[in-house]
């Protein structure tokens, strides 16, 4: 399975924000989630949330932002069948 990369938008003391682009079938790399975050959908898809407690889907809409606490541990895949495009922004002044 291929790693995708991620492109750095914006790094400040306050926030960090990247824009990912995963293929089918990549993979964003097992990490843990040092602060809360937000991940806003550019693509519709579906992701793959591989973590210790179990497998979980996660089908993306445009614009559908969700947010999660700092501490998520898990590996990310892109489970669908066409390109996958998410903005993750990390709020640095919430760390866990």
């Amino acid at each position: 399975m291929k790693q995708a990369e991620s492109t750095l938008l914006i790094e400040r003391e306050e926030v960090r924000v990247s824009d990912w682009h995963l293929a089918p079938g990549e993979h964003t790399g097992e990490h843990r989630h040092g602060f809360d975050y937000v991940v806003v959908p550019i693509t519709d898809g579906l992701l793959r949330s591989v973590a210790a407690d179990g497998v979980s889907e996660i089908p993306l809409a445009p614009g559908k932002a969700y947010f999660r606490k700092a501490g998520v541990e898990h590996d990310v895949i892109n489970a669908g069948t066409k390109p996958l495009r998410f903005i993750e922004i990390e709020l640095k002044d919430r760390p866990g």
